[in-house]
């Protein structure tokens, strides 16, 4: 297993299609992050859910997943599950971020996710942040679309559990849904953390990466 740090990190740029999605995929990794880099600034994306209890929900998770940090959080207004309906105005939202922010990282969904939203804007962020490591993050879901992942983010089990803990405090709308339970949280990080040998673990596709060996 080889085992590869990202340098210094300053910013990074967290995105995703509905709220919850970045807490489900990389929350462990941000938790990770934050606390291993205070004042780190973390620029936030999300295309859908602004205006009401889900935005609310997922300021607050946010905060809560990023202790320290410089967080700024945008939350637009697409209606869910209609992003390729709404191709323009998410293209704008990501380009605008990009216009803002320079980071040193990119957490984003995975290209090959199943879901349409989720799969749209991953198309956009590797084409927008087309010079920048993109890590694109899992999401256990009934369409049955996990892979083969190509990094891996240990976790402690101090914070898979402070994860999963966030998850059921911080989104009390998503409670009745089927899938939204400890078991299938810890599991799937069960499983990463196996595949990495680590007690638990956050996995991510990398569509390309370039390396630096001569520094």
């Amino acid at each position: 297993m080889i085992r590869l740090g990202a340098g210094r990190l300053n910013s990074i740029v967290v995105v995703g299609a509905h709220c919850d999605d970045i807490a489900i995929g990389a929350g462990g990794t941000l938790l990770t992050l934050c606390e291993a880099r205070p004042g780190i600034r973390v620029d936030a994306l999300v295309l859908s859910g602004g205006g009401g209890e889900r935005e609310q929900e997922e300021r607050a998770a946010l905060t809560a997943l990023c202790p320290g940090a410089d967080l700024r959080l945008t939350v637009h207004k697409l209606p869910d599950g209609r992003l390729p309906a709404h191709w323009d105005e998410a293209k704008g939202a990501v380009e605008e971020l990009r216009a803002r922010t320079e980071p040193d990282l990119v957490i984003a969904p995975r290209t090959e996710d199943a879901h349409q939203d989720h799969r749209g804007l991953a198309e956009l962020m590797t084409t927008a942040f087309r010079d920048h490591l993109v890590l694109g993050y899992e999401i256990v879901k009934w369409d049955g679309d996990l892979g083969r992942p190509t990094a891996y983010q240990p976790l402690s089990p101090e914070i898979a559990e402070r994860k999963v803990r966030l998850l059921e405090e911080h989104y009390p709308s998503q409670r009745h849904r089927p899938w939204y339970d400890r078991e299938a949280f810890l599991g799937l990080a069960r499983i990463r953390g196996i595949e990495s040998n680590a007690r638990y673990a956050e996995a991510f596709a990398v569509t390309k990466l370039t390396l630096d060996l001569g520094e």
